[in-house]
């Protein structure tokens, strides 16, 4: 084995993403599984795959579709904000009965029969972005132009039930903040009798609009894009119910006061959204009457800080009760009714479905793990999952899917049960493992796919000072304890909404071994700020996204060391991206001491030009509290930089635009701050061709390697 090889494997897999089984949708009886997959770890190109009983069938191969057209930019940007990775068919969706999948592919829409045939296409208007089949399976909306559009498949008649009246206005999909710092990806929600639609209307007049060129093509004109910048004006967005029969009503709430719709969806009840003010300190749950579009409020949560959005709710049961969360006991707590009914020190992070009066969702009471649970009122939650590592899943029928990502990684287990089981998790009924996870009758696996990686993570597990800050030591497989010193090399996101510090073996930690292997002792730890630890820890960072992390970054590497003494503290790197990137450069600049180089990659040096969504979460509105956003920009540090600083950016990027790093840059440029630049032409926010992913890792090792005095070693 030649871990040299590493960053070229890397790369050619996507990150050890391909060839992963993913995005599962079960039948109502459960015995068919709908899920995407490449067809080997080193394959981009993506397909449609069911799983019936115990025989994989390949039901969509992209390239037996004929022509390839062009993917549309409203699709390409839909591929950015949800970080798509592959090519084909990345998104589908099913009637309720699942007889038939519905995808695009290059903006042309198509439809395959799970019980077989070939795919067929369906005729639209324009390119499709977004396919959405009524629960009957009669009919199909899209968006193209901008407006949304029905496609019946009986005849092909196709009508648009709601069209632009203007250039900036946009039905059906969801806007910039939206999809990226809210977690909505979707515009458009049918109603279960298949007869009318609730769907977004945004209008971008009042956003501001930037330009993204690609310097390295100047034949090439600008990219136009609405970003609202902290400080600045969101899209309008309204929601309407629009019929089949022409008719149209928008619901009535206080879109001045609420201006985010956090949420929305249709269920046997009616619509049912939330919204969320310009502050995000309140968050209604609003209930829709169809016929009139007034709006009843069933739930107001608040908070001094922020309200945190959870993916999957609100949600209701079938006899209407409404499911949501709230924290309380610095514990972010499922509400059923009102009532909590998960305990103190659980931390809900997602809710996945709700059936019936049961709910099945994720949770974590360890951060570097999260687990599938379970409620229904009968039993009380039971947790399905086993083993550390992350764990989702699906259920229907008497089937119950749990996908895990651990240590050795990927799994995915299809398991029948008794119907009572999986309908109403009963621990007295359930036939259960000696671990809790319900052992049931009968087993099928769904291959991943996957490459092996090249280096597997070597983890010492520590928990850093009075905090207990979950941290991941990783050291060279041929190190020998009171041999030579090692530089340390910080390799932390450790901001709001991603975990690096997990029980699963996640890209980002094979590759922290690979420069384990080059001669760092790599530490990972997730400090304040990050997900899993309960609403006091998350909110920590609160008007000042820095110092506490930074803080928790020293406690870990100083528990690193202690357990290590080997560590060279010394010779001290950090590299990140994103927030990860920001938190890089202001290790840097402001505890030069203790950190003596940094990478910072696709970084937010200056959180004005971030979101609104996402920045003034934490930060506040910048007119009104811009010392926040000084305290949280290490661009107003550039003079006090005597480090060694590489500074990596996108110039395709839409999210974290290249204005950051470029002013960054000027920043230390006329302070007289030596610092490196590298740009990636053509790259996004997450850089995904082969030759700048491998080439990245590279030369960020040797940029390392210089600026620690670090000497090359013969595996890597």
């Amino acid at each position: 084995m030649d871990i040299n090889d590493f960053p070229r494997q890397i790369a050619r897999t996507q990150r050890f993403s391909l060839g992963v089984p993913r995005a599962f949708t079960l039948s109502p009886d459960g015995r068919r599984v709908l899920f995407l997959r490449s067809r080997g770890g080193e394959d981009r190109t993506s397909c449609l795959w069911l799983l019936d009983g115990d025989q994989e069938r390949l039901l969509v191969a992209p390239e037996e579709l004929g022509a390839a057209g062009v993917v549309p930019e409203e699709e390409r940007v839909r591929r950015e904000r949800a970080r798509e990775r592959a090519t084909g068919v990345v998104a589908y969706a099913t009637d309720a009965e699942m007889r038939t999948a519905f995808f695009a592919v290059d903006g042309r829409l198509w439809a395959v029969d799970t019980a077989g045939g070939d795919p067929r296409p369906v005729p639209t208007a324009g390119p499709v972005i977004d396919p959405r089949p009524d629960p009957t399976g009669s009919r199909v909306a899209y968006v193209t132009g901008g407006a949304l559009h029905v496609v019946e498949l009986s005849d092909g008649s196709d009508r648009p039930l709601a069209s632009p009246d203007h250039a900036e206005v946009v039905w059906g999909l969801a806007e910039h903040v939206a999809a990226e710092s809210m977690g909505r990806m979707r515009g458009h929600w049918w109603s279960p009798d298949g007869t009318r639609l609730l769907a977004a209307r945004v209008d971008t007049t009042p956003v501001q609009r930037w330009w993204i060129a690609d310097p390295a093509n100047p034949s090439r004109p600008p990219r136009e894009i609405a970003y609202p910048a902290a400080g600045t004006a969101n899209a309008d967005v309204s929601l309407h119910v629009l019929g089949l029969d022409g008719r149209a009503v928008e619901l009535d709430w206080d879109r001045k006061a609420y201006e985010y719709v956090a949420a929305a969806g249709w269920d046997a009840h009616g619509p049912l959204v939330s919204v969320q003010s310009r502050d995000q300190r309140t968050l209604l749950v609003l209930a829709a009457d169809p016929d009139t579009g007034e709006t009843t409020l069933l739930h107001e949560q608040r908070d001094p800080a922020w309200v945190e959005l959870i993916a999957g709710t609100p949600a209701r049961t079938a006899s209407g009760t409404l499911v949501h969360t709230a924290d309380l006991d610095d514990t972010r707590r499922l509400l059923v009714d009102g009532r909590p009914v998960t305990p103190e020190g659980l931390q809900i992070r997602e809710v996945l479905d709700v059936t019936g009066e049961s709910v099945l969702f994720t949770a974590n009471d360890e951060p570097t793990e999260n687990h599938l649970w379970a409620y229904h009122p009968e039993h009380g939650p039971v947790r399905w999952s086993d083993g550390p590592g992350l764990h989702t899943g699906r259920r229907a029928g008497d089937t119950l899917l749990i996908a895990s990502h651990t240590e050795d990684g990927h799994a995915v287990r299809v398991s029948r049960v008794r119907p009572s089981d999986a309908r109403t998790v009963s621990p007295a009924e359930a036939d259960h493992t000696a671990g809790g996870a319900p052992s049931g009758r009968h087993h099928t696996e769904i291959a991943s796919l996957g490459v092996q990686p090249l280096l597997l993570p070597r983890i010492t597990w520590l928990r850093a000072g009075e905090r207990e800050i979950r941290t991941a030591l990783l050291l060279p497989s041929w190190h020998q304890p009171g041999g030579d010193p090692l530089p340390v090399l910080m390799a932390p996101y450790a901001g709001p909404g991603m975990l690096l510090a997990i029980r699963a073996r996640h890209w980002w930690l094979c590759e922290a071994q690979w420069f384990a292997e080059a001669g760092f002792a790599v530490v990972v730890a997730d400090g304040r700020g990050t997900p899993g630890r309960g609403p006091a820890w998350e909110k920590a960072v609160h008007r000042d996204t820095l110092t506490a992390p930074l803080e928790d970054q020293v406690a870990a590497l100083h528990a690193a060391a202690g357990h290590c003494p080997d560590l060279d503290l010394s010779r001290v790197g950090i590299r990140g991206w994103s927030y990860g990137g920001t938190l890089a450069a202001a290790a840097v600049l402001r505890m030069p001491e203790v950190f003596h180089a940094g990478v910072s990659g696709a970084a937010p040096s200056d959180q004005r030009l971030y979101d609104t969504h996402w920045k003034e979460r934490f930060l506040g509105h910048p007119d009104e509290e811009p010392e926040n956003y000084e305290l949280s920009s290490p661009i107003g540090d550039a003079a006090r930089l005597r480090r060694p600083l590489l500074l990596v950016h996108g110039l395709a990027d839409d999210n974290v635009v290249a204005a950051h790093t470029l002013r960054m840059s000027a920043a230390l440029l006329a302070a007289g701050r030596p610092h490196q630049v590298l740009p990636l032409s053509g790259a996004t926010h997450m850089p995904t061709a082969e030759a700048a992913v491998e080439g990245l890792l590279r030369h960020q090792l040797q940029f390392l390697r210089g600026a620690l005095t670090v000497p090359a070693t013969s595996s890597a």
